[in-house]
């Protein structure tokens, strides 16, 4: 996506620096555009930790890559693979609820598992890793493609009047390489001309949808507003909203989706309202050794910290605040399952089907 001038990836390797992995910094954002320069697995399990890179698609590749960086920096170590088991264990600890961490980690395992010699190691798992970025890559351009066609069919319906999406969280280029998941169909159709406009939510309490999802729609150009957590119910009761798009972070076999916490509530009144509930998502979110979303997907608690705390720019710097007392108890939920029954489809890189077994096997069949 082009940020100013200049084009960018979330996350990108240079072949010139074989001992480094570059992101851009999300904490930072939208005051601040940093890179920061990842060196060892350390450092890609604190990145992941601290959300300096969110998003279950990068945080899946950045972890393939921290397996990397574990082999090229031990190249010399005689029990590397005991290493790289330790460092998988760590990394996939970083996270729990988004399935594209653990399952890239595990196929890293795969790669050294079936190396005799260990000296092939890095060079292996470097190649496994660029061409996970890549496959994120293609499958977030082929999701908004297919959901470009949704937004197209609304346009025609309103007879050009500009479509009104709603969306929470972030699931854009920032999450996923390039591109994004629920974002996608958006800048598509933006590209071919169609009117949009995206309410975006607030997503607290780290306030993602309004420090990346308006900054990555403002970078595009695409017309949107940012509205409070609570108010989408109000926008769908008046006609506000003509398609509801989002993310996931883990999708079960049956259809059910864990997003970013408040999902679930915005698919309740999408229900209720009569408005199309999408969810967008590459195949690699799906478990499909999951059959119940809300008793089998982990759901991640966070620090009290980021409720009791809110984060902005004062003159030049950035500053933490508290807006209850310290000592305030606490508990942070940072993701809800939606049941696949809220869920008008899934749309994936194979294209758009219900969400359910069914629906879900369509598109493995093809």
């Amino acid at each position: 996506m082009q940020v100013g001038s200049k084009y960018y990836e979330s996350l990108w390797f240079d072949e010139n620096d074989p001992g480094e992995v570059k992101v851009i910094d999300q904490q930072r954002l939208p005051w601040e555009f940093q890179i920061v320069v990842l060196e060892n697995v350390e450092e890609v399990y604190l990145a992941i930790r601290e959300m300096t890179v969110r998003g279950a698609p990068v945080i899946g590749v950045l972890a393939a890559f921290g397996m990397y960086l574990n082999a090229y920096n031990h190249a010399d170590d005689p029990q590397l693979q005991e290493r790289l088991d330790h460092a998988a264990e760590y990394l996939i600890s970083s996270r729990p609820t988004a399935v594209n961490l653990a399952h890239a980690v595990r196929e890293q395992q795969k790669v050294y598992y079936a190396l005799s010699d260990l000296a092939a190691i890095p060079a292996a798992l470097l190649k496994r890793a660029l061409e996970m970025l890549e496959a994120e890559k293609v499958a977030c351009r082929r999701i908004g493609e297919y959901g470009y066609a949704l937004i197209r069919e609304l346009s025609e319906n309103k007879k050009g009047k500009p479509v009104n999406i709603l969306t929470h969280c972030n699931a854009g280029w920032l999450a996923t390489i390039d591109y994004g998941t629920a974002l996608a169909p958006v800048y598509e159709a933006h590209i071919q001309g169609i009117p949009v406009h995206v309410w975006v939510d607030e997503t607290r309490p780290r306030n993602q949808g309004a420090r990346l999802t308006m900054w990555e729609l403002e970078q595009a150009g695409v017309p949107c507003t940012l509205v409070a957590d609570n108010v989408g119910g109000h926008l769908m009761q008046h006609g506000m909203v003509d398609i509801v798009l989002v993310g996931s972070d883990h999708t079960t076999q049956m259809g059910d989706t864990a997003n970013k916490i408040g999902t679930y509530l915005k698919a309740l009144a999408a229900q209720d309202n009569h408005i199309p509930f999408f969810v967008a998502l590459p195949f690699s979110t799906i478990d499909m050794a999951l059959q119940d979303g809300i008793t089998d997907i982990e759901i991640e608690q966070r620090a009290a910290r980021e409720l009791i705390e809110m984060e902005g720019m004062m003159g030049s710097q950035l500053k933490k605040v508290n807006i209850v007392p310290p000592e305030t108890p606490v508990v942070n939920y940072v993701f809800d399952v939606t049941p696949a029954r809220l869920i008008t489809g899934l749309i994936t890189e194979k294209g758009i089907c219900e969400a359910s077994e069914k629906g879900i096997d369509s598109l493995l069949e093809q």
